[in-house]
């Protein structure tokens, strides 16, 4: 085995999640590593980057609107000051959602949608198929209504990915190119990692943010393992040719025979059209199925979608947990935290969980915003289910 070389805080994972808590905490003045050998990779790469905490409201996730509320606030400060200290473009747009239906049925879920989201205080405007096609001209002419959300924005996780490098780099975070093998406890408290490579890395807190990795390290005790499964999504990258342009103005979503699709434009002309949701396992596969439907239900939404050139064709895995909410701070372990389980808000809650899990780094405990997170919220749910 390597010698061991020691830090105040490991984070393993170097996704988002995991490069935007361990620039948080090198900010806090704690000495911090990332252990992950592509860092700026994972779910990043394939995420369309929606900030979309209005229109990705769903039924029975009030709790976790209120997290991803206080996320999406903090954005625009967010996003200048990782500009401002890496010289990075985040492709950060303040351009609004639109959300549409096609036919009565799902017209009728959104107009629920709407109703719901007005009880849940949020600001969402009604809009007739006519007034959606005077927004989007682009748009089918079957459009039979749809939601105009200005508040849910949009930002380019490839270019967050590779901003957050640069900070943590410019922060003196030390990366680790290698693969996590196992935990090592302690006296009964997390003490830090050792790598496929054989490398101990000691560290006085580790933090699990490997996305939907996080529950297969070895060494985690049963009871503070993350119930953390993969859900596959296959995303589409077409171009938008400059005699196109422009082709839409702002994130378009819909319910298309009760399936969801979007359509994300970029400033730079890249569409990015997502996404399936696949309960596959750890399968990654493009496949022609999945291509398919994405590229049917979206020439339903906008005929012309059909001349753009097809660039790029991805799946990757969201890390889902139970209740489709992250798992954020302490575990019933000392020394381990975690950061995952973040869903298909993983993009949009960043700057929350940055926020969080530095406090909870620096304090052992977490703010009250995230209390509902807690990691112990799942084995304090398996303890009640045990026979009497």
């Amino acid at each position: 085995m390597s010698p061991t070389r020691t830090s105040d805080v490991l984070v393993v994972g170097g996704g988002i999640i995991g490069l935007v808590t361990a620039w948080r905490a090198a900010q806090r003045g704690f000495a911090t590593a990332v252990l992950d050998p592509a860092p700026g990779g994972g779910a990043a790469q394939v995420a369309a980057g929606m900030l979309a905490a209005v229109t990705e409201l769903h039924f029975g996730e009030q709790t976790l609107l209120g997290l991803n509320l206080a996320s999406a606030r903090r954005w625009p400060d967010f996003a200048a000051e990782l500009t401002d200290f890496t010289g990075h473009d985040l492709g950060y747009r303040r351009c609004g959602t639109l959300a549409v239906a096609l036919d009565a049925d799902d017209r009728a879920e959104l107009r629920e949608l709407h109703v719901f989201q007005r009880q849940s205080g949020l600001e969402s405007e009604w809009l007739s198929g006519r007034e959606c096609r005077r927004l989007e001209p682009m748009l089918a002419p079957g459009v039979r209504g749809g939601l105009r959300v200005d508040g849910d924005h949009q930002v380019d996780p490839r270019r967050v990915a590779a901003a957050l490098v640069t900070a943590c780099e410019r922060s003196g975070v030390v990366f680790h190119r290698e693969w996590a093998e196992r935990l090592e406890v302690a006296r009964e408290r997390a003490a830090g990692i050792v790598t496929r490579e054989g490398t101990a890395l000691a560290a006085g807190q580790v933090v699990l943010a490997a996305g939907s990795l996080s529950g297969r390290l070895a060494g985690l005790p049963p009871e503070v393992r993350p119930p953390v499964r993969p859900v596959k999504g296959q995303v589409l990258r077409l171009t938008v040719p400059p005699r196109y342009a422009p082709f839409l103005s702002r994130t378009v979503r819909a319910v298309v025979r009760g399936g969801h699709v979007y359509l994300v434009p970029r400033e730079n002309g890249e569409l990015v059209v997502g996404a399936t949701s696949e309960e596959l396992g750890w399968d990654t596969t493009v496949t022609a199925g999945g291509v398919y439907e994405l590229l049917r239900d979206a020439h339903e939404l906008v005929p012309g979608l059909t001349e753009l050139p097809l660039t790029e064709t991805l799946a990757g895995l969201r890390p889902a947990s139970p209740d489709n909410a992250p798992l954020l701070g302490p575990t019933g372990l000392d020394g381990l935290l975690l950061a995952t389980g973040h869903h298909r808000n993983g993009v949009l809650l960043t700057p929350v969980t940055g926020d969080v899990l530095a406090h909870a780094l620096a304090t052992g405990s977490l703010p009250d915003e995230a209390r509902p997170f807690t990691p112990r919220r799942f084995a304090a749910a398996a303890l009640t289910e045990q026979p009497v």
